[in-house]
């Protein structure tokens, strides 16, 4: 996933070649990575309670992936828009499983929640400025609306979980 971050400083620093080479392995390592995420999730016994907003990190490989295409080339393109869609479906998937999360105790891996929600918000946003598209920057504006609730909550469940000490215990 790192890899796919190269190209948003690589570019800007005029490094092309070595941004896209970053962008394709990353491409490639996030296919395999999705394919072990999906494996374990499938055939496997399902994510201790805890670990389930981790799911959340689907979403940022193509929402990052989609603002490092947007760097290399300049425009959004066929390519571009299947990323960001992607990063949309991942997203909807896991708020499928909002309600499950309410029910959940309170483990420092919510804040898993955090860069993908951020990175699909900024992701949006650079859709709607490249594509001059009003619904990709009203689906960014709830997503910032969002974001700040969801950090503004993970901060203030992580102090009060400090606060009664809660946090990194030994199980």
């Amino acid at each position: 996933m790192g890899n796919v971050i190269v190209p948003l400083a690589g570019m800007r620093l005029g490094h092309p070649e070595l941004s896209w080479l970053f962008f394709s392995g990353g491409l490639i390592f996030w296919i395999v990575l999705l394919t072990l995420v999906m494996n374990r999730l499938m055939f496997h016994e399902p994510l201790p309670g805890k670990m389930v907003p981790t799911l959340m990190i689907l979403v940022a490989p193509p929402a990052v992936s989609f603002l490092a295409w947007l760097r290399l080339t300049g425009e959004v393109g066929a390519f571009g828009h299947i990323l960001l869609s992607i990063a949309y479906v991942f997203a909807l998937i896991v708020a499928s499983q909002a309600a499950k999360f309410t029910r959940m105790p309170f483990a420092l891996s919510w804040w898993a929640l955090s860069f993908p929600l951020a990175a699909l918000t900024i992701a949006s946003f650079a859709y709607a400025a490249a594509a001059g598209s009003a619904p990709h920057r009203l689906i960014g504006a709830g997503l910032l609306g969002l974001l700040l609730l969801v950090v503004a909550g993970l901060v203030l469940r992580t102090g009060l979980g400090i606060w009664r000490r809660e946090i990194c215990i030994a199980e």
